[in-house]
């Protein structure tokens, strides 16, 4: 019996849309279409937009679907309700929550930043220094952080909890011990990790995450992101950006802001519904399982990654930054090469295979549990073990008008 006859989470496969002949490792960057995506868009554009009209905010609940869509994901964070808030996108709620965390320590200056973070990440913290004009920017590296935040002058972090190139994870419950010793806040961006790998956020002691919803979560392209606060963080929490449905009584349209109870005073402007349903859907494939076994499945499917290459001697060529250990990593694969992007290209036009490519020379596979097979990891080590073999990468002509890569 082969692994995917075998494997439990096979029947959810055909909860998504994949195209026929085509090999998709790239969940990690934009998640597949969930089938049922489409028909919960057509049913609230139709049914709920078209028939309801403006009631349908009250008939449809649409009011509430940013704290109701954030109690369905926290059972995926390992949250309690009340503490997860879908709305805007993950570089907003970033700055909102990177600014309500400085609030807590005005008299610290030092941000603590990792040097590879995603560079949105650390984008939001020069903006943030503009503004405030006396922060300082500590970048380090990941084996730093443990002792660079066991200290008493760091106003706050922001860390990302899996590195987007390399896929190392970094050891977030110590890292949040150290700085709870301190009373120093932490930011922590799960955009790589939510949906992949267990989270417990309440009993880690997390008090502020974010994280977007259109890798793993397979919530759409552009799919509004998420926040987490604890709650023991709540009442304090002070965020920069005041919109209307923060407000405690939004339609009193009161001309002076009284932020809201509990995670709502993050919300800012009106949610986006339409692209809130298809996130709906999505979630909702999460209720047929759970966190641990889908992160079962993805260390099976890294380690049967990993052998197939060794067994084509592919670790030879191509170098593996993705830590072996299990709790050292996220849900990818990542390999080096100096012609990395050619070999992406080249994987995808020779052999219908789609990965993705990060400089500087990084060639990425996302494991995504829901969907992705042992055939798929086997068909991708073929392909791969052709392309090194024949050095068919040189035939690849790059498209000169691609914006993404």
């Amino acid at each position: 019996m082969s692994h995917d006859q075998s494997d439990p989470l096979a029947p959810l496969r055909d909860a998504f849309v994949l195209p026929d002949g085509v090999c998709y490792l790239n969940g990690n960057s934009l998640g597949a279409l969930p089938k049922q995506a489409a028909l919960q868009i057509q049913h609230t554009v139709q049914a709920q937009w078209g028939q309801s009209l403006v009631s349908a905010w009250n008939t449809a609940g649409w009011i509430d679907w940013p704290e109701s869509l954030g109690d369905a994901l926290a059972q995926v964070l390992g949250a309690a309700h009340g503490q997860t808030l879908i709305c805007d996108s993950t570089s907003i709620n970033i700055f909102k929550l990177l600014h309500a965390a400085l609030e807590r320590h005005p008299k610290r200056h030092v941000i603590v930043l990792e040097r590879d973070a995603f560079p949105t990440d650390n984008y939001i913290a020069q903006g943030l220094q503009q503004i405030r004009g006396d922060l300082q920017l500590l970048y380090c590296d990941a084996h730093e952080l443990a002792q660079t935040l066991d200290r008493d002058d760091i106003a706050a972090a922001l860390l990302g909890h899996v590195n987007y190139r390399s896929g190392e994870r970094l050891p977030l419950q110590q890292l949040q011990n150290i700085a709870t010793q301190h009373a120093t806040p932490i930011v922590w961006d799960l955009a790589h990790s939510a949906g992949a790998i267990p989270l417990a956020l309440d009993l880690w002691g997390v008090e502020y995450a974010v994280g977007c919803t259109y890798k793993f979560l397979n919530g759409g392209p552009g799919a509004p992101a998420f926040a987490y606060v604890a709650k023991a963080c709540q009442r304090e929490l002070n965020p920069l950006l005041q919109g209307w449905l923060g407000h405690q009584h939004p339609f009193a349209f009161s001309p002076e802001y009284t932020a809201s109870d509990g995670i709502r005073r993050l919300q800012v402007g009106t949610p986006p519904i339409v692209a809130m349903a298809a996130l709906k859907a999505s979630l909702e494939i999460f209720e047929q399982t759970n966190i641990n076994t889908l992160w079962g499945k993805s260390c099976a499917l890294f380690e049967h990654f990993v052998a197939a290459l060794r067994e084509r001697d592919l670790l030879s060529e191509l170098a593996l930054l993705t830590p072996c250990e299990a709790d050292q990593r996220g849900s990818q694969l990542s390999l080096q090469h100096p012609q990395a992007q050619a070999i992406c290209q080249a994987l995808a036009a020779q052999h219908n295979v789609i990965a993705d490519f990060r400089r500087p020379g990084v060639l990425r596979f996302g494991l995504t549990p829901l969907y992705t097979r042992f055939h798929d990891i086997d068909h991708a080590v073929t392909a791969l073990h052709s392309i090194m073999r024949t050095s068919s990468w040189r035939d690849v002509t790059f498209p000169s008008h691609h914006k993404v890569t």
